[in-house]
């Protein structure tokens, strides 16, 4: 039929209508809160590069925490930033290595929150790569053993999700073996299994200190131009023994959070990440746009594209926002 008799502004007149027909549902349990944790006390640190996004202490992370769970939010991931850095990211698997301790804490205190620990070397190693070195290369199966004795100490400490973000080849297989040789078969992996060598990273490397010392990711992280690949290596990771698999970033790669989810109908997560955060705040707070609306908008697009799991550091805001 066509117009008059058929008109689909119909459907739009009134909020309840729309509320009716609304395709895609946008909740807050499908939202996790990136936290970035370092060593102090009392330490509200703020992120320049990220407006309203702080560096905290084990203490501050824990209130943090506390006021996630109380907005409904069902998951945290956390990033440490060491006291020390080396060659080989020994703090980032030390049992009383920053984030170690602050999945302790956490699960202390806010016991039914879901905590993730964010899998990779790149935060805690003097060259800012993601794995140890062989001369100006990442050394991939020597940096295996080192990601699942990381996934084996996080899983000790309390956290119910490993996520490895390294993109060795490999790394899932070898954290699965790991964490199931240790006792801890129960543990989650969400696999960064689609991470793309992006330029959206970088309010995040600012907020970590991880900027690599030299040359850059290309080598192991994704060429933005490639979707099959991606598809492979969702694949890939499936068969070694992830549980979700994520795509990094998200909003120039929704095309990818589609096909994967449509090609292999596992959960899949996708990281709203921070120059995306970034874009938004920072046009808002020079009243270019409404930050509020945009964030809200661009949380649906991701989940209309297919992600279960958002990873977000509008997460707070946009609960308050669904709550209210």
């Amino acid at each position: 039929m066509s117009y008059p008799v058929t008109r689909t502004r119909r459907l739009r007149r009134t909020d309840a209508l729309r509320r009716m027909v609304r395709e895609t549902r946008l909740s807050v349990d499908n939202l996790v809160l990136p936290l970035f944790v370092r060593h102090g006390d009392h330490v509200r640190e703020p992120i320049a590069s990220m407006p309203g996004v702080c560096r905290l202490s084990v203490d501050a992370l824990v209130e943090e925490c506390r006021e996630a769970a109380a907005l409904g939010i069902p998951g945290v991931i956390l990033f440490g930033i060491p006291e020390r850095k080396d060659p080989v990211g020994s703090e980032g698997y030390a049992e009383d290595g920053i984030i170690a301790r602050a999945i302790r804490a956490v699960k202390e205190a806010v016991p039914d929150l879901v905590v993730w620990a964010d899998v990779c070397l790149c935060e805690y190693t003097s060259h800012g790569h993601c794995g140890v070195l062989k001369g100006r290369e990442v050394d991939n199966d020597a940096t295996l053993p080192m990601l699942a004795r990381e996934a084996v100490v996080y899983a000790k400490a309390g956290a119910d999700v490993i996520a490895p973000s390294d993109m060795m080849d490999g790394r899932i297989g070898a954290i699965r073996r790991g964490l199931d040789e240790a006792g801890y078969q129960n543990a989650v992996i969400v696999s960064y299994a689609a991470k793309y060598a992006s330029a959206f990273y970088g309010p995040f490397r600012d907020a970590a200190g991880s900027a690599p010392e030299f040359g850059d990711r290309r080598g192991y992280q994704m060429d933005p131009a490639n979707g099959d690949e991606a598809l492979r290596e969702v694949a890939l990771d499936i068969d070694e023994g992830a549980d979700v698999v994520m795509v990094k970033p998200a909003l120039a790669y929704l095309d990818v959070v589609r096909r994967v989810k449509e090609m292999f109908r596992v959960p899949v997560a996708a990281y709203n990440v921070s120059g995306e955060y970034a874009l938004v705040r920072a046009a808002a707070e020079r009243g270019w746009v409404d930050g509020d609306r945009i964030a809200m908008e661009v949380l649906t697009s991701i989940r209309r594209a297919g992600a279960d799991i958002i990873l977000t550091y509008f997460a707070k805001d946009a609960a308050r926002r669904l709550k209210g």
